[in-house]
Parts: C-alpha cells; sequence; structure tokens
C-alpha cells in the first residue's frame, strides 16, 4: 500500500517503513506527526481524493532535523562593477513512515 500526501507544498509519494526528507516541520525528535492531506491511497483498493481522500491519514516518527548543504547565489551585472555573493541553507525534516490509515 502507498499514498501520496502533501506537505511542504510539495507531493510526496510513501509506503510504510520508508524514510523521506520534508519541508521543515515544528516538531521535535522522536515526535509522532500525522499527515491529513492525503491525495491519493493505492494498493488492492484505490482511493483518489477530490482533492483529499476523506477519513484517510498518515502518520510518521520525526528521526531528524537539519539543513542541507549550503548552496552559494551569485548575482553579477557584466560592466557594471555589480556583484553579490550570498548563502543558503535549507532547512529540512527526517521522517519515517509508521502507517497509513485509510
Amino acid at each position: 500500500m502507498y499514498a501520496i500526501i502533501e506537505t511542504g507544498g510539495k507531493q510526496v509519494k510513501v509506503q510504510e517503513g520508508q524514510e523521506i526528507y520534508v519541508e521543515k516541520i515544528s516538531a521535535e525528535p522522536n515526535e509522532t506527526v500525522t499527515f491529513d492531506k492525503v491525495l491519493f491511497v493505492g494498493g488492492d483498493d484505490v482511493k483518489v481524493g477530490a482533492p483529499y481522500v476523506d477519513g484517510a491519514n498518515v502518520t510518521a516518527k520525526v528521526e531528524k532535523q537539519g539543513r542541507q548543504k549550503k548552496i552559494r547565489v551569485f548575482k553579477y551585472k557584466r560592466r557594471k562593477n555589480y556583484h553579490r555573493t550570498q548563502g543558503h541553507r535549507q532547512p529540512y525534516t527526517k521522517v519515517v513512515i509508521e502507517k497509513i490509515n485509510a
């Protein structure tokens, strides 16, 4: 059984026992979170939401919070003596999918 959930403005396909990285969620490590925005549930019986599946949710356990590798943002305009460098590290949450309730 698998499901497609919406979190952080993105859609993610998940299965039980899978580890995924999502946009930062305000939860402590070893805490349980519930994703209520389930768009699709697949497996033996298929359920499609309009836009979300009624009564379906996905429970997951937060494994850790972190930040990705730094990216360099470099702005440059030729012949104008203009250049700017900026760094960015996107925060993320690593979760382990425990149960898909459909």
